[in-house]
């Protein structure tokens, strides 16, 4: 150690004559309390669980629909009432039913008429839930109670439309489809009700009707030789009504043909006896005028471009063709 260097001073020299410093110790440092933030830490975390529980067992009931809450899977209660509702945490769930109208594609099914033809059928049901309670209780889920309604219109369909003949199913101008569907429509909520499915049935409606595959070519057959009798009935009515037509027009003509026909001739008779009458006055004023127009008239009926007469010199005739009339 430096003689020189005064006691405990912290700078040292090395053998190279650098200085080394030392380092002074740390003061010790106040330990952290903890314990004043648990207070807002749990307190934080007791509401974020609390808002947390609430919004996961909150839930709103629309307008067009039913909540079902299940309780451990037993129904509890039904809210049909729009708004927002609590249910119980981790031991209540909360199930959708549609409280709208809802369309059922029926699936196509094949019937026999009361004439004995078959024919496909293919439906479609506008429906809708009325009672959830008793839909859950007795059809389970919205599936279900299609399928049960579904039966339900099969089964009437075939024993209504067993009732009809094709024609009048098919045909638009007699067909019974109209009352059909009413009393389609009737009947199945009547089945519907005494089993108490809670669903309704508003209306049934018969989409297409149509022959198996193997029945088509048969029936157009059939159908384009009663179409073929059909118009050739009607060109047998048409030219019969055409030669009545014809026959009652050509009576008609002849008798206006007949009629001008004597109109004619009355005229003509009477202007004839006019003519006369006049001749006769004329003629009676200057018979030798009324000869000589004879004559002429004569000349011009008889005396064409090679007309040769023979006659005396000394007759009349040649004498007025002479140009002699002494």
């Amino acid at each position: 150690m430096d003689p020189k260097q005064p006691f405990g001073n912290s700078n040292t020299t090395d053998i190279f004559g650098n200085k080394n410093r030392v380092k002074k110790p740390r003061e010790p440092r106040e330990p952290i309390n903890y314990r004043k933030y648990w207070k807002p830490i749990l307190i934080s975390t007791l509401i974020f669980f609390a808002l947390l529980i609430v919004l996961t067992n909150t839930y709103v009931v629309k307008e067009n629909e039913y909540r079902v809450v299940r309780q451990f899977g037993e129904v509890v209660k039904v809210q049909e009432d729009p708004g927002i509702k609590m249910k119980i945490p981790f031991i209540q769930s909360v199930t959708t039913i549609p409280k709208y109208q809802m369309t059922y594609d029926v699936t196509e099914a094949e019937i026999n008429t009361r004439d004995k033809k078959r024919i496909l059928i293919d439906n479609y049901a506008v429906w809708r839930v009325t009672d959830p309670l008793s839909m859950i209780s007795n059809a389970g889920t919205i599936v279900n109670a299609e399928s049960r309604m579904e039966e339900f219109i099969y089964s009437v369909v075939r024993t209504e439309l067993g009732q009809l003949n094709y024609d009048e199913i098919i045909n638009d101008e007699n067909s019974s489809r109209g009352s059909l569907n009413d009393t389609v429509t009737e009947r199945v909520n009547e089945l519907l009700n005494t089993d108490q499915y809670g669903i309704e049935v508003v209306d049934v409606r018969m989409k297409r009707t149509d022959l198996p595959a193997e029945n088509e070519q048969a029936v157009f057959t059939r159908m384009i030789s009663e179409r073929d009798s059909t118009a050739q009935d009607y060109l047998s009515q048409g030219d019969a009504r055409k030669r009545e037509i014809e026959a009652q027009a050509d009576r008609e003509a002849q008798e206006v043909i007949a009629t001008a026909k004597k109109e004619a001739a009355l005229i003509q008779a009477d202007g004839e006896s006019e003519a006369a009458q006049i001749y006769n006055e004329s003629f009676s004023k200057d018979p030798e005028f009324y000869e000589l127009y004879r004559s002429l008239e004569s000349y011009s009926k008889t005396v064409g471009e090679d007309t040769v007469i023979i006659m005396p010199s000394d007759s009349p005739y040649a004498r007025l063709l002479s140009g002699n009339l002494e």
